[in-house]
């Protein structure tokens, strides 16, 4: 807790006798104290010295009252010091306007040495409180500026982790929008060996920096094979292998859902599995149709033991296949309805194949909801076989 000494006040008035009454009274209570007898000199002093209140005479040469209080007050480093006017009854109306400027208070001469320590008092507690307030704001503004800092590092991180869009063998490209700085989306895809080429897309529950760390986590798991005794080629073995590796009680409660498909290249079949994940599309190329493919199965992380069906379909040559997050279809408009996936299904029939499928999804998403980011992440995946 501050004592009397800790605080400096600064005594502004042209007469010596106001001043040394002043001064000395002060001092016996063990305040600082700094003496101008002119305006000019006040505002100097207050350059060199950090003052905590200003005892301010209002008729003074060279620069009165009213002029000192106004510089004060316009610049930023002294607009904050309380400033006590010092008055006689018959200067009330200036007393009035030196408030209305922004003066914090009035002492009438003569100086009632009880009354001054009130006043004293109350405009020290006042500005310690501000100085408290505004040093616990650059705290926390200083904070937020190193989260900011982290979580750019961080979303740079997580876009470094995404693979590169490819023309060959497949052709693949992706979105990745996050809702916010940090998303709960995560994907990949890379060869398991020679034949078999996996991709995956998962989807954690939340958003911000613990989703994200879950999401590039489990990516990073599959995308190593850090699954012990697990058949990368396998996907329902993969989805249950995540589930045991991931559960919720020791994910902070986060879960998440995923669909994992194999493409076997020779045999041109595709293996999937999905837990709790929105269908990945498969556009065909020689009838314009599409299929979903999904299977059932409970999101990762809820329960140990749970075991995930595994199915196969066999795709042509330029057919398409899109593997999405529910960010890209659960898009609520402007009266407050929420497309489906059968509306989302139609527009990728009739424009998933086109060579922009994706932009035109992304413009068609962000006319429907309208300005502002949207409010789950957007990220998807088409490959063309």
């Amino acid at each position: 807790m501050k004592q009397p000494s800790d605080y400096r006040i600064l005594v502004v008035d042209d007469a010596p006798a106001n001043i040394q009454t002043l001064s000395a009274t002060l001092k016996e209570r063990g305040y600082k104290i700094s003496v101008a007898i002119h305006g000019k000199q006040a505002l100097e002093l207050m350059e060199k010295l950090p003052m905590d209140a200003v005892l301010l005479d209002v008729v003074m040469p060279e620069l009165d009252g009213f002029g000192v209080l106004k510089s004060m007050k316009e610049n930023a480093a002294t607009q904050h010091i309380p400033v006590i006017m010092i008055s006689a009854q018959d200067e009330m109306e200036n007393v009035i306007r030196c408030i209305e400027m922004g003066a914090e208070d009035y002492l009438p001469k003569p100086f009632n040495p009880t009354l001054l320590h009130a006043r004293i008092g109350a405009c020290l507690e006042k500005k310690t409180l501000r100085d408290s307030e505004q040093e616990h704001l650059r705290t926390i503004e200083k904070t937020q500026r190193r989260l900011k800092k982290e979580l750019v590092a961080a979303t740079r991180y997580v876009r470094s982790i995404l693979p590169a869009p490819t023309s060959s063998p497949l052709q693949i490209e992706w979105i990745y929008q996050p809702s916010t700085e940090l998303g709960g989306d995560a994907f990949g895809y890379h060869w398991v060996d020679s034949d078999h080429f996996a991709v995956y897309l998962l989807d954690v529950s939340g958003h911000g920096v613990g989703a994200a760390l879950l999401s590039v986590s489990a990516i990073n798991v599959i995308r190593s094979g850090a699954l012990p005794n697990t058949d990368f080629r396998d996907p329902g073995a993969v989805l249950a292998a995540l589930n045991t590796a991931f559960p919720m009680e020791k994910q902070n409660n986060l879960y998440f859902t995923i669909w994992y498909g194999v493409y076997h290249a020779p045999s041109r079949t595709l293996r999937y599995a999905s837990g709790a994940h929105p269908p990945a599309l498969l556009l065909e190329r020689s009838s314009s149709q599409s299929h979903q493919l999904r299977t059932q199965g409970t999101i990762i992380g809820l329960m140990e033991g749970m075991e995930y069906d595994t199915e196969s379909r066999t795709v042509a040559v330029g057919d398409h296949l899109v593997v999405l997050c529910d960010g890209c279809f659960e898009i609520e408009d402007d009266q407050g309805h929420f497309m489906d996936f059968e509306t989302f299904e139609e527009f990728m029939r009739q424009n998933g194949s086109a060579p922009d499928g994706l932009e035109q999804l992304q413009t068609w998403v962000r006319a429907r909801h309208g300005d502002g980011p949207l409010d789950d992440d957007f990220s998807i995946v088409r490959i063309q076989f």
